[in-house]
């Protein structure tokens, strides 16, 4: 695609970088480094949307570029915003909440254009049916390591595929970015 201005993902998730690469969009990675607790009483989206534009806003005065997009992704249970797992307990935690139940995956991505301190922030839901889980599937699991930086403590696009039942909504939004939503806005915005 031909480039209009300096696009930079405030992001290092290599499946962010993937997802936006097969878009064909041509691209600077520049992660920011930002605190990822939760504010008290804070919702679960409005957590996700405040994390994707400070991670966009920081990056942006960190670096060069016209347009920077930053994202975050949230497993919702029960109420319970679930990050990545602190620890492997903690993925079987998790892993045996979301087992037999549907959950929400919520990523929030910031669109910042410094050139005109625009910003465009949104939230993409998307409702994910696990199967019932046994313990040696979920033990199996996290011992593959795959758990540890995803949140929710599992990958739909990797060793946890066959754990979703189905999904209402976008799959992409699942991995990390919504990339039907994202595309649209760069386009809206004039990065493409």
């Amino acid at each position: 695609m031909a480039e209009k201005g300096r696009i930079v993902l405030a992001s290092a998730s290599p499946r962010r970088l993937e997802l936006l690469a097969s878009a064909g969009v041509e691209f600077d990675v520049f992660a920011s480094d930002i605190p990822e607790e939760p504010l008290p009483g804070e919702p679960p989206a409005d957590f996700a949307k405040r994390l994707a534009r400070d991670k966009a806003v920081a990056a942006a005065a960190r670096t060069e570029g016209r347009f920077f997009i930053g994202a975050d992704t949230i497993v919702v249970c029960d109420g319970e915003i679930m990050g990545k797992p602190a620890d492997e307990a903690d993925a079987v935690r998790m892993l045996r909440k979301l087992s037999g139940v549907a959950h929400s995956v919520i990523t929030a991505y910031a669109i910042y254009d410094k050139a005109r301190d625009g910003l465009l922030c949104k939230a993409v839901v998307t409702k994910v049916f696990f199967k019932s889980l046994r313990d040696e599937e979920i033990a199996s699991y996290v011992a593959t390591g795959c758990p540890m930086d995803k949140a929710g403590a599992y990958a739909i696009q990797g060793g946890a595929a066959y754990m979703v039942e189905r999904i209402d909504g976008s799959y992409t939004n699942v991995v990390g970015l919504p990339l039907c939503e994202v595309m649209e806005d760069l386009r809206t915005m004039g990065a493409l």
